[in-house]
C-alpha cells in the first residue's frame, strides 16, 4: 500500500513515529518514518555523508523571514541572511531587519559596497562554523544573485574597478543607462538579454567587466569555477510564496504602509543628512530607500514616492519569481491569503507526494501563520 511520509515534533523516547530532523550530529545517515495504511511505521536510512544545508527563498513579502524563524526553532538552525540590504547598518525599517538573530546582518556601513563574492566568502566561512558547531545551516532571504553565487561558485573574474565604474555611470548619467546597455549588447549580447536596460547596478558591473578583461561577462560566468556549497552540502531548497499573485501585490502595499507608520521616511532622512553617501551607491539604491530618497531631494512627492516604491517592490517580486521558476531542485511550498500552506496543485508519484507531505507536515509545527 502506499505510504506517505510523517515527521512529527520529537516527543518521548522511542515513539514509533518520530523522525529526528537531520542534522550535522547525524550527516552520515538521514531518517524518513513513513506511516502505512496498515498502520505500520517503517523507518528507512538513507546514507548522506555531506552535512544538511537549508536554502529558502521567496519574493520579498512572501512570508519567508517568519517561517524561517518558526523551523529554526523546531529544527535547531541558526539562520543565515541572503539579503542585500539587510548586510547595511542603519537600513532597518526599510529592509524589514528582523529581531531574530542572523547571521550576516549589519555587517557594512552604507557607504561601503557588498557583492555577490563578498557575500560567498562570508557565507561560506559562517556556514563551515555553523556545522562545525553541531547545528543546521539556514540560509533565508531573496538576493537569488547571492545565492547562485555561494551555491554555484562564483569565476575568478575581474575585480570591481573604481575609475571604470566612475566612468560608466557618467556616460549614463549623459546618455541614459539604456544606452548603456546598447553598449553591452554589442559586445556581449547574452548578458544583455539577461539584463533590464534600467538594472544599473547589474549593467554597469557587466560592461565594467567588459572594459577591465576585453572578455564579456557571460564569457567568465561560463568558466566558472568549481568548489561551490552545493558539492560540500546535502541541499533542501524550498520557495514559499503566495498562490496568487494579487495577495503577493497586497502584502507589499501593505508592509510598505505600516513601514511608512513606524518611521521610514524619518530613517531615510537620516541617512539623507550623511554626506558620505549618495544616491549611487548600492545602499540607497535598494527598493523604497531610492524613491524617498528622490523626495527628500525634491525631485518628486511625498505620494509620488510613495507610488514608485510599492511599484519598485512589484517588480523586485516579479525578478525573484523568474529566477525560481528557473532554479533548478526547488520545493514550492504555496500559500494562500492567510499564511496557509496549499496542496500541491497536481498530483505526483508515490515518492514525490511522500516528499511534498513530508514538508507540509513540518510546517504544521508553526502555531501562527507566516506574515512577513
Amino acid at each position: 500500500m502506499p505510504c506517505c511520509a510523517i515527521w512529527k515534533k520529537p516527543s518521548a523516547p522511542g515513539s514509533a513515529t518520530t523522525a529526528v530532523p537531520p542534522g550535522p550530529s547525524s550527516a552520515s545517515t538521514s531518517w524518513i518514518a513513513c506511516s502505512c495504511a496498515a498502520g505500520e511505521s517503517v523507518s528507512a536510512p538513507v546514507q548522506e555523508p555531506r552535512p544538511l544545508l537549508i536554502c529558502l527563498m521567496g519574493p520579498t513579502a512572501s512570508g519567508k523571514t517568519d517561517l524561517a524563524i518558526d523551523l529554526a526553532r523546531v529544527l535547531d538552525c541558526e539562520l543565515v541572511s541572503v539579503d542585500s540590504a539587510l548586510v547595511y547598518r542603519g537600513l532597518d525599517i526599510g529592509s524589514a531587519k528582523p529581531d531574530y538573530p542572523h547571521h550576516l546582518v549589519d555587517i557594512r556601513d552604507p557607504d561601503q559596497p557588498y557583492s555577490a563574492a563578498d557575500f560567498a566568502a562570508d557565507a561560506g566561512r559562517v556556514v563551515k562554523d555553523i556545522v562545525e558547531r553541531g547545528k543546521t545551516p539556514l540560509l533565508v532571504g531573496g538576493t537569488m544573485l547571492y545565492f547562485r553565487a555561494f551555491l554555484e561558485g562564483l569565476a575568478a573574474m575581474p575585480a570591481a574597478d573604481a575609475a571604470t565604474r566612475a566612468a560608466i555611470e557618467a556616460q549614463a548619467a549623459e546618455q541614459g543607462w539604456p544606452a548603456v546597455h546598447r553598449e553591452l549588447a554589442a559586445v556581449d549580447p547574452e548578458a544583455a538579454a539577461r539584463i533590464h536596460p534600467n538594472h544599473s547596478q547589474r549593467l554597469c558591473r557587466a560592461l565594467e567587466v567588459y572594459r577591465a578583461s576585453g572578455v564579456p561577462i557571460s564569457e567568465w560566468q561560463r568558466r566558472q569555477a568549481d568548489g561551490g556549497a552545493a558539492q560540500r552540502y546535502r541541499l533542501c531548497q524550498l520557495a514559499i510564496c503566495p498562490r496568487e499573485r494579487a495577495v503577493l501585490h497586497r502584502r507589499i502595499a501593505l508592509r510598505f504602509e505600516q513601514m511608512m507608520a513606524a518611521g521610514f521616511l524619518e530613517e531615510v532622512r537620516a541617512l539623507h543628512r550623511r554626506p558620505a553617501l549618495h544616491p549611487e551607491l548600492p545602499a540607497i539604491r535598494a527598493v523604497g530607500y531610492r524613491q524617498l530618497w528622490h523626495y527628500l531631494d525634491g525631485d518628486c512627492s511625498l505620494d509620488e514616492a510613495l507610488e514608485r516604491g510599492i511599484a519598485a517592490t512589484r517588480q523586485l517580486a516579479k525578478r525573484q519569481l523568474t529566477w525560481l521558476r528557473k532554479w533548478p531542485g526547488l520545493n514550492w511550498l504555496e500559500t494562500d491569503a492567510a499564511g496557509n500552506v496549499l496542496p500541491p496543485p497536481r498530483s505526483h508519484s508515490a515518492v514525490e507526494q511522500c516528499v511534498e507531505d513530508l514538508l507540509q507536515r513540518a510546517l504544521n509545527f508553526i502555531g501562527t501563520a507566516p506574515h512577513q
